[in-house]
């Protein structure tokens, strides 16, 4: 039996998290940082990822990249390797937002939106598995969101891209378990970021109704993902593979 606290230590591990230099992706860094991991932030803009490895210091890496450069996906998992060590933690967590009526999305506006959450995912998850599969080891985490879980007005796009990421967890995990990977997906609640608080503070309405929602009562910390993933990414969590993992203060069982 593992003892603690070795059952949730990342130890040895080396975790890449696209989306890592910001909100929900940094908390996670910090959190499997804090638990002994390598973290490889992965993400668009150098400046954020620069600030993001100088506030965790050693054992914190950045490469930029873009997961829409789907050909990419295979350099980069080469050149991680290379200065850092095999991944062997990958967090699908970039994504974008886009907020408009269904019927005024366009097909254009959808796909962006799929490339970035989807094949973006499915891009680096075929880049990383090959390597798990031959060390026979291995973690793939996917960010979701309630927007999988209940109906949303509004984000139409948005809303099919994370439904999609709870599907692709299930059909990878049990493609990859025969191969010691396991593959499960986190699915905020509100949590409070500088994006959520914007969107907030501005529609006193849509807070309401969000709080009237949450048993639990305000919103969740960036840390409840943070430690939300260290978990499925640890020993602890050895035998959890294809589930989805709601950390919403209730808010998807709350009447």
């Amino acid at each position: 039996m593992l003892s603690f606290p070795e059952a949730f230590s990342l130890r040895g591990e080396v975790a890449l998290i696209t989306g890592g230099g910001t909100g929900i992706g940094f908390a996670m860094a910090q959190a499997m940082h804090a638990a002994g991991a390598r973290v490889v932030l992965v993400g668009r803009r150098e400046a954020e990822l620069t600030a993001a490895v100088a506030k965790l210091g050693e054992r914190a890496h950045a490469f930029a990249h873009d997961v829409t450069d789907f050909a990419a996906a295979d350099g980069l998992v080469a050149r991680v390797a290379s200065e850092v060590g095999p991944i062997s933690c990958l967090v699908n967590n970039a994504g974008i937002h886009l907020k408009k009526p269904a019927v005024e999305t366009t097909t254009e506006e959808f796909q962006k939106v799929l490339n970035t959450h989807i094949l973006g995912a499915h891009a680096l998850t075929r880049a990383v598995a090959p390597g798990m599969m031959a060390r026979k080891h291995g973690t793939i985490l996917f960010t979701g969101s309630m927007a999988s879980i209940f109906g949303i007005p509004l984000v139409i796009a948005y809303t099919a891209a994370k439904t999609a990421m709870v599907g692709m967890a299930k059909a990878y995990s049990t493609e990859f378990a025969a191969h010691g990977m396991r593959v499960n997906c986190i699915a905020p609640g509100w949590i409070e970021t500088e994006m959520s608080r914007k969107a907030l503070d501005g529609d006193p309405a849509r807070k309401a109704k969000i709080f009237g929602r949450t048993p639990m009562g305000g919103m969740g910390q960036p840390e409840d993902i943070g430690w939300a993933a260290v978990y499925l990414a640890s020993p602890a969590a050895k035998f959890v593979t294809g589930v989805t993992l709601p950390v919403d203060g209730g808010a998807s069982v709350g009447f």
